[in-house]
């Protein structure tokens, strides 16, 4: 092959190949910019998932909501009817002897969570429906809901999304993570290493500062608070922890506003379904649970 020749095929070949990593980069970009709106939890007339509401095509909505939002929810801007605490019966009821961490009521994100997930309750319930005024309003609760996993906007019955409001055939939520806090004291600036916390068959914690509020998580890998790390939550306010050995009131600023709680999003972003369920990682190996047991 000449030398003229040869120049002209690899040029076709690095064009060729620029168009090919260029459509490469804008699929990625659109998969990764696509989020919630390509979920099953876009639950609006837009969506690709099970159900779908032909009421309106806007996606935040069904959770969110810019004005007049539930600030009982530690959540952002919460636009769901949120049930009470006592609503829900906790796994710490079984009274199972390895159960040495706190429970707390339901509450935080899980409360949250449970909001529809607790089937009790259509998923287009909220406090403020699309659009301004009656006219949005009227538009929105004159939807219908269409989809196998649905009765009447509500979770069906008997569907593993459908947790009920008896959570004791559940993973604990509101329970305090690793037992609770190293023997000595509270939870302090900085990683807890694996086995200074209460129970030793967890392992360790990592911590940072954000905006003055102490955040925690389980590591799963790359250096730093990711989403594909086992978050979790402090509890602030006063709240009754239920111990194997009773009952006890704590406020804030004390265990319930130090420590560190295992609720629905620790294993969950609903965010994003990569993973099966949302979980923050793929569970081959029960890598979900090894993440934070030792086993």
């Amino acid at each position: 092959m000449n030398r003229t020749l040869l120049k002209d095929v690899m040029a076709r070949l690095a064009g060729s190949m620029a168009i090919v990593l260029l459509a490469m980069g804008v699929f990625g970009s659109q998969h990764a910019l696509a989020g919630i709106s390509a979920t099953k939890h876009n639950l609006g007339s837009t969506g690709t998932g099970v159900n779908k509401f032909d009421g309106t095509g806007e996606i935040c909505v069904f959770c969110h909501t810019p004005h007049g939002a539930d600030t009982s929810a530690a959540v952002p801007l919460w636009n769901r009817v949120l049930a009470l605490p006592n609503t829900y019966t906790t796994y710490n009821s079984l009274g199972t002897s390895s159960l040495d961490g706190a429970t707390a009521p339901v509450g935080s994100v899980s409360l949250a969570c449970l909001s529809c997930h607790d089937g009790t309750q259509a998923m287009n319930v909220m406090i403020n429906a699309p659009g301004s005024g009656l006219t949005g309003d009227a538009t929105f609760t004159g939807g219908t809901w269409a989809g196998a996993n649905q009765t009447l906007g509500k979770i069906g019955a008997g569907l593993i999304t459908n947790i009920g409001t008896d959570l004791k055939n559940d993973h604990p939520v509101g329970i305090q993570y690793g037992g609770g806090m190293p023997a000595g004291g509270a939870y302090t600036a900085g990683a807890i290493a694996a086995g200074a916390l209460k129970d030793a068959d967890f392992k360790a914690l990592d911590h940072a500062t954000l905006n003055g509020n102490s955040v925690w998580w389980v590591d799963t890998g790359t250096a730093g608070r990711q989403k594909t790390d086992m978050a979790l939550y402090t509890r602030t306010g006063a709240d009754s922890v239920t111990y194997p050995g009773g009952v006890r009131t704590v406020t804030a600023g004390g265990l319930a506003g130090a420590q560190a709680f295992v609720e629905c999003a620790s294993c969950h972003d609903p965010h994003t379904d990569v993973n099966p369920t949302f979980l923050r990682i793929a569970n081959a190996g029960s890598a979900v649970c090894l993440a934070c047991h030792i086993k």
